[in-house]
């Protein structure tokens, strides 16, 4: 992401209230605030890996109740 530098300076006698609130529309208006809120929850992919391992897991505990299935001992 590109830096974005964003500068609100005192014009006269601006109470600090009134800098601040330019300053958040400054910030809403350059958009840095939706692309941060957009890339908070990113969730990367899993490897391919860890993908396999879980597919691995899940094919052995199913072969494993279809066995106990067949022999009667779960329905």
């Amino acid at each position: 992401m590109a830096k974005v530098i964003i500068e609100v300076t005192k014009n006269g006698n601006e109470n600090n209230a009134g800098i601040l609130r330019r300053f958040s529309r400054k910030m809403q208006e350059s958009s840095v605030i939706p692309k941060v809120k957009n890339n908070r929850y990113a969730v990367r992919k899993d490897s391919k890996l860890k993908v396999k391992k879980s597919k691995m897991k899940y094919l052995k505990k199913r072969a494993e109740n279809e066995k106990l299935r067949k022999l009667g001992k779960i329905r």
